[in-house]
């Protein structure tokens, strides 16, 4: 199928486009964003992927709830509309499942020249794929989309032990605070 045949949260080629040549870090010999394995590819999220197991990887995260079709394809839709939301998965082609995924949040902001500002969001592998770089491979993927769309930072909050994870992509500690308020129950 052709990338006509699926709907994309955004357009794949900018994936395609991104240049990595200035990339510091490197990944295992015959690994990459562009071949992140056998079988594997990185792409946006599509709409399909609600029957490609999309939120039970999410699952492997955090809570997700009872979340219909009919509300994935709502908030899709709305996320599509935005322009600001940029979900890459890594789908396994042979299972037609995704196994990992990742979410760039790009706020426009009046500071820094109306800037642009990235935050990395919702990094997941399925937990059977763990240990190939392929977390490694869609938060390189976010920083280097970041850095494409024109943004002048970008950042994430992690716990602490995922700090080693993010340190060796080139995210640094800068002395602020995380703080939160939740509601859910």
């Amino acid at each position: 199928m052709g990338n006509m045949d699926y709907n994309f949260l955004f357009d794949p080629s900018i994936l395609a486009d991104l240049d990595y040549s200035s990339w510091k870090s490197s990944f295992r010999p015959g690994v990459s964003p562009h071949t992140p394995g056998h079988g594997l590819k990185v792409r946006p999220l599509c709409a399909t992927d609600y029957d490609k197991g999309f939120l039970g990887v999410l699952a492997q995260l955090t809570k997700v709830g009872t979340v219909t079709r009919e509300q994935f394809m709502a908030r899709f839709n709305a996320m599509k509309d935005d322009k600001s939301y940029y979900v890459c998965v890594i789908e396994d082609l042979n299972k037609r499942e995704v196994i990992g995924a990742a979410t760039l949040v790009i706020e426009q902001k009046f500071i820094h020249s109306c800037g642009m500002r990235a935050r990395v969001e919702d990094v997941v592998v399925n937990d059977t794929y763990r240990g190939k770089q392929l977390g490694k491979i869609l938060t390189v993927v976010l920083i280097m989309l970041s850095k494409h769309l024109g943004c002048y930072k970008i950042s994430l909050e992690c716990s602490d032990q995922k700090l080693p994870f993010y340190q060796q992509v080139g995210f640094k500690q800068d002395g602020t605070n995380y703080m939160v308020q939740r509601w859910e129950t």
